[in-house]
């Protein structure tokens, strides 16, 4: 089974122990991607949201596992996540769709089945994680709300605010978003001598 694996965020630049056959590439289907979920380390990351993401063009490489299983585990482990139903997969042979994805962002799912179908793969996973912005900060998403959480990060622990201003100007540039613009234009880099 020829199994795609989908990125738009740090898998790009730190896959870790992602199994990979191929590296990434920019051949994933568009997706509606925005910063709208507040990691462990106090990140606003990247996920797929139907409600607020921008469509923005994914990568793509295909994993070095054969069975679906291993290949949703071994995502599962890169992003520490405690269970594998926080991965998102389409199998096309059986039409099986992951619930938790589908229950998330339903269009997103049959855009990825489409794109794995006329990409050649039998199957793709990704990262199907929920934003919980609201539940972390007790606002609900929008970008002044996430400019105001980045903003009280820098207030009371500089390093995490770094490590989350680092990880949006990590992106790749293909994952251009309204929370990305307006922390480039509040925050821009410091430009090299």
């Amino acid at each position: 089974m020829k199994i795609a694996i989908l990125g738009w965020g740090s898998l790009l630049w730190d896959p870790a122990a992602l199994q990979l056959a191929t590296p990434f590439e920019l051949t994933g289907p568009r997706l509606p991607i925005e910063f709208c979920r507040v990691s462990k380390n106090h990140r606003l990351t990247l996920i797929i949201d139907e409600s607020f993401g921008t469509l923005c063009q994914t990568y793509a490489a295909t994993s070095a596992n054969s069975e679906l299983d291993k290949a949703i585990d071994n995502l599962r482990l890169r992003e520490a996540m405690s269970s594998a139903r926080d991965v998102g997969f389409v199998e096309l042979a059986t039409q099986q769709r992951s619930p938790a994805a589908t229950e998330r962002h339903p269009h997103a799912v049959e855009t990825i089945a489409d794109w794995a179908l006329h990409a050649g793969y039998d199957a793709a996973i990704w990262t199907a994680l929920d934003s919980h912005f609201e539940a972390e900060t007790r606002e609900p998403f929008s970008v002044n709300a996430a400019m105001r959480f980045l903003e009280a990060l820098e207030q009371r622990d500089g390093q995490a605010f770094e490590r989350a201003l680092e990880y949006i100007r990590r992106a790749p540039a293909a994952t251009q978003t309204p929370v990305r613009d307006a922390a480039t234009a509040q925050w821009p880099e410091p430009s090299e001598s």
